[in-house]
């Protein structure tokens, strides 16, 4: 076993290392460019677009839900651990200058999120049941010109995407709410189990359209809850902010960068900043992944590229929102290089609820585990859709859903009970290896995309 463990380890480090990395925002760059910064000049207008009461009508073209719960149920699935354990495990690894490359991974990824998003409901089908499905493996089943290696593609990626179901949208979700409420509330972890199948069962059974009403419900009060928690540390710390924000700068962009006074004294360089940012970054929003592509599929809408716009705020709203708030959090309050008890290094979540008790107190901890608990909830519900369809594409049938559904259902309770690094380390190996088969796709596809997305400005000029 410990063997298996090691080489397992190896090949995360390797599949998440520098190619990845550089392959992940590479294609965002590219794209950006190929676009003409279309993304960047029109987030104002898909910013207004997502918030508009038409968002949360059926009332323009096909779909199985509102353009709103399509965004928010991808949301359930983005928005999780990541934003509170990643970003601080980033900025311990990493240093505080990690979340400057956060936000440039981010910046980019608004074009590989559009691009994803837009392509799903342009090449999407309707299944026997009358349900949309699509994602990339529809996108490169029917986009892509050599059929022979777009089946292929197409297959690869769907089989990745339900490994990854199971793994990181699943057990380690499971594991997270788990131990954050065994640490600070005392459950018992079979409790907590037991707890999660039942409700994730009541709500996934009901496929998309409950998964998207408690979505559209829980996301946006889950993040609006989190987002005042953190502006009030961040209020109360204002007196560190400005050196906090200063630090972080200084960290992102200087050769050897050892943190003073409020940073402890971590010490980091530019390019391990930028691994962790970046890494940290993508594997918070997903932008390149797919899968949140595979829930844009199934949004009412009369343009993919009206969709695209709505779906890519995802990632504005993941990581220049509600990283930056545990961020900045963590760089004011002067937690970053404290110890605990034992003399070990704080990281993770007890360092963001470390930040959070340096003005709230014991609630401080409190507010973060739920904060854990709601995030990853909402995780397990987004992922269990991204896994049917990937799924169903693989069986090339809907009529095994509902096995998928239970199944999927009662791994969270040996999520929740069994540490295991292995499943970690296995199910970031397949979020990795489904980016792969997706980013060839967006890269064949990039001029396509940038007429599409030419084509439209006429109707946001009107």
């Amino acid at each position: 076993m410990e063997q298996l463990n090691e080489i397992v380890t190896k090949i995360d480090n390797f599949v998440w290392g520098p190619v990845m990395l550089i392959l992940l925002v590479g294609t965002g760059v590219f794209l950006t460019v190929r676009t003409r910064f279309l993304t960047w000049k029109n987030l104002g207008y898909a910013l207004k677009s997502t918030l508009s009461k038409e968002a949360r009508t059926k009332s323009r073209g096909e779909g199985d839900v509102s353009p709103f719960s399509a965004l928010t149920t991808a949301l359930a699935a983005t928005i999780g651990t990541g934003n509170i354990v990643g970003v601080a495990t980033a900025m311990v690894s990493g240093g505080p200058g990690a979340l400057v490359w956060m936000w440039i991974s981010a910046a980019f990824g608004l074009t590989s999120k559009f691009s994803e998003c837009m392509l799903a409901i342009k090449y999407r089908e309707v299944n026997a049941k009358g349900e949309m499905s699509g994602g990339p493996m529809y996108t490169m089943k029917k986009g892509l010109k050599n059929k022979t290696f777009a089946s292929v593609l197409a297959w690869l990626f769907a089989l990745f995407a339900v490994i990854a179901s199971f793994g990181i949208g699943n057990m380690t979700q499971g594991n997270s709410i788990a131990g954050a409420l065994h640490t600070t509330f005392g459950v018992p972890t079979g409790i907590t189990g037991i707890v999660i199948t039942v409700v994730s069962l009541l709500i996934i059974v009901g496929g998309i359209k409950s998964i998207s009403k408690v979505s559209s419900v829980v996301v946006p009060a889950m993040a609006i809850f989190y987002v005042i928690c953190g502006i009030i540390v961040i209020i109360g710390n204002i007196s560190n902010l400005p050196a906090g924000i200063a630090m972080i700068f200084k960290m992102a962009f200087s050769v050897k960068a050892v943190g003073g006074g409020l940073c402890g004294s971590i010490v980091a360089s530019m390019t391990s900043a930028m691994r962790f940012g970046v890494a940290r970054g993508v594997f918070s929003n997903e932008a390149g992944m797919g899968s949140a592509a595979i829930t844009a599929a199934a949004a009412t809408t009369d343009n993919p590229v009206r969709q695209g716009y709505i779906n890519m705020t995802g990632t504005f709203w993941d990581t220049i929102v509600v990283c930056t708030i545990t961020g900045l959090a963590i760089a004011s309050s002067g937690v970053l290089g404290m110890t605990n008890a034992a003399g070990e290094m704080l990281t993770g979540s007890d360092i963001t609820i470390a930040a959070f008790e340096t003005i709230l107190g014991s609630a401080g901890g409190w507010l973060v585990t739920i904060g854990i608990t709601l995030f990853a909830f909402s995780t397990i519900l987004g992922w269990e859709y991204h896994g049917e369809k990937a799924f169903e594409y693989l069986l090339g049938t809907h009529k095994y859903n509902m096995i998928y559904r239970v199944v999927f259902s009662l791994v969270v309770y040996f999520g929740c009970t069994q540490t295991l690094s292995l499943v970690w380390n296995f199910s970031d190996i397949a979020n990795a290896l489904m980016a792969i088969p997706n980013l060839i796709c967006m890269l064949l596809l990039s001029g396509e995309i940038a007429k599409d997305i030419k084509e439209f400005q006429s109707e946001i000029k009107k």
